[in-house]
């Protein structure tokens, strides 16, 4: 009966559980922010020399703000967790190819929703990088995947060796002759 009374004690509230899921939310945003509006300068740049350049930098805050809230509901419904007990390698990729699925799925959604709200038709609204090319397709999904390797290679890791023990590894001085193991389990 103790430990009955000791696990209610211990769950989190719902709002330290919101707070904890806006700042989730938020880490990811910042990172697909980053993401995003390099690929928002390099295209500005690439267009500017075709004399065609487009204000699309506020494009990535939004996508930013509705990819990040994508990925949050699929890592809630647990996608890409299949590999969770193998080595995080295949976690890793396992999860980065799942989630570039995901994220090519809505980007092809959010284009269709934008095109139609314009008046054009289903296929005119499909981006163009899916304009019947299956070049465009995997140019896309490659480069999904290798901006998500760094991502979910760091979440993976702070899930195995633990929030608490990477904020130290990551903030706090250390002693150099200590090896990672004994340094983790000193404090």
């Amino acid at each position: 009966m103790a430990d009955q009374t000791l696990s209610v004690s211990q769950q989190p509230t719902l709002k330290e559980r919101a707070v904890d899921e806006i700042k989730r939310l938020l880490v990811i945003f910042l990172y697909l922010w980053v993401v995003f509006g390099m690929l928002s300068i390099h295209s500005s740049l690439v267009l500017s020399q075709r004399h065609l350049d487009f204000a699309e930098h506020t494009l990535a805050i939004v996508n930013a703000f509705v990819f990040a809230k994508v990925l949050v509901i699929g890592e809630h419904f647990r996608l890409g967790t299949r590999f969770d007990n193998k080595p995080l390698i295949y976690s890793i990729l396992h999860k980065c190819f799942v989630f570039t699925l995901l994220f090519i799925g809505f980007h092809v959604i959010e284009s269709v929703i934008i095109g139609m709200w314009h008046g054009e038709t289903l296929i005119h609204s499909l981006p163009p990088m899916f304009g019947w090319s299956p070049k465009g397709v995997l140019a896309a999904g490659i480069l999904g995947f290798v901006l998500l390797l760094p991502f979910f290679a760091f979440r993976e890791i702070v899930r195995v060796v633990g929030r608490k023990e990477m904020r130290i590894l990551l903030f706090e001085r250390r002693n150099m002759d200590l090896k990672l193991k004994s340094d983790l389990t000193v404090r």
